[in-house]
């Protein structure tokens, strides 16, 4: 099937969609979620076909942790489209109302975006968020997923469609795109006869391909270069267990803590906590000066860890003289993801929270909870780092335009 056919399906499954009423959306996600775990043995197998596959081609274990499906993880996505059938339905809400003089009644309601465009990496969990978020919204969803995830993919695809036509929606309301040429990538973003939006989620390659090359409008999510600052009057033991959980829960995530920075003053009491916690795990630390004198195994930090998303057991350390040099060395390398301060001064915390330019800023707590089920969104289309539309996790109402409705009683403009 060609790109243009599969456009012209989601433009026919689209209108249909945006006028479905919420109980009929929600009959499809709770019959997706049912069959997802009835029919998890298909999809684990097809699943086992792309790791066995990513092993051969020496793909990294943090990829590799990404890419995998098990139990869990598939009651998780089951989990996450329940969990959307139990959020308020966006899409008709009417979010302002105003009078003119001329007795004209102006308000804006929202409305679905329309066909969405998703161009992800090996991460088949996508799969499923993208489609119940899609479809609470009322709007059809094309993707394309890597060449790695392909039978991950197409099972979980098959097991949504299933779903939609149970219920008597035609199952174009979600659509994948089999093709993972590079050649079908950059036609698919382009496609702006039929697309209204396009949502790339991987790595740095991926976003920047896609934000310079697609003509379809973009909304950027982004890489996670995410910092922890360990301020002077930070508790030692909560600034060590936040640490070794933001860093090591899970590494393959954007939202994982790749930099650490702390305050001199506390750098000589906290750093061996920080370390004996992160040697747990084998995490090689990679610091500047003062770092390595208190931590001897440390290795040199070059400047170009300061900006690096590791996905890997590596953090880099930078140690600061006060909280404006913290913040500002965060503003120079940060990626526009998560930030979070350990701190007991109150003033030191609002200062960071109101200066830390980022998606989601945190006091006292890791940075792994920027994620749409933590927020309570269900699930998440992807964390934007842009400014435009949507910023942070990306739920619901992010997939949501609006526009404006005008009641009149026969004015004519004069």
């Amino acid at each position: 099937m060609t790109l243009d056919q599969m456009g012209v399906q989601a433009k026919e499954a689209e209108a249909l969609l945006r006028v479905l009423g919420t109980e009929d959306k929600n009959r499809v996600l709770l019959t997706a979620a049912d069959l997802l775990q009835e029919r998890e043995e298909e999809v684990l197998a097809a699943n086992q076909e792309d790791v066995k596959k990513a092993r051969e081609n020496q793909m990294p274990e943090a990829l590799v942790d990404r890419l995998m499906l098990h139990k869990e993880r598939i009651a998780q996505m089951a989990e996450g489209l329940r969990q959307l059938v139990s959020l308020e339905d966006p899409v008709g809400e009417v979010i302002s109302m105003k009078q003119r003089p001329n007795g004209l009644m102006i308000g804006q309601k929202r409305v679905p975006l329309g066909v969405v465009g998703i161009i992800y990496e090996a991460r088949p969990n996508v799969t499923a968020d993208a489609f119940g978020l899609c479809h609470k919204t009322g709007n059809a969803v094309i993707l394309k997923g890597g060449s790695d995830a392909i039978h991950s993919n197409r099972a979980i695809v098959q097991v949504l469609q299933e779903a939609c036509e149970n219920n008597g929606v035609p199952k174009t309301a979600i659509q994948l795109i089999e093709d993972t040429s590079r050649e079908t990538t950059r036609a698919f973003m382009k496609l702006n006869q039929y697309v209204d939006v396009l949502i790339p989620r991987g790595g740095a390659g991926l976003i920047r391909t896609v934000v310079e090359q697609a003509t379809v409008p973009v909304i950027e999510t982004g890489t996670g270069n995410c910092h922890i600052y360990i301020d002077e009057s930070a508790d030692a033991e909560m600034a060590a267990e936040i640490v070794f959980n933001a860093k090591t829960q899970r590494i393959g995530v954007c939202n994982a803590c790749e930099s650490l920075v702390i305050h001199e003053k506390a750098a000589a009491s906290i750093l061996p906590k920080i370390a004996a916690r992160l040697s747990e795990k084998h995490v090689e630390i990679r610091g500047d000066e003062m770092c390595q004198r208190i931590l001897t195994d440390a290795k040199a930090a070059k400047d170009t860890d300061w900006g690096r998303e590791y996905l890997d057991y590596v953090i880099s350390v930078k140690t600061v003289s006060d909280i404006s040099e913290a913040i500002s060395h965060i503003n120079r390398y940060n990626t526009g993801h998560s930030e979070a301060i350990i701190s007991k001064d109150y003033d030191n915390a609002q200062k960071f929270l109101n200066e830390i330019d980022a998606a989601a800023v945190y006091v006292n707590a890791s940075t792994r909870f920027t994620d749409g089920f933590e927020f309570g969104f269900g699930a998440e289309i992807g964390i934007s780092t842009q400014k435009l539309h949507a910023r942070g996790p990306m739920g619901l109402t992010a997939l949501t335009s609006t526009k404006y409705i005008i009641y009149g009683n026969g004015q004519v403009r004069k």
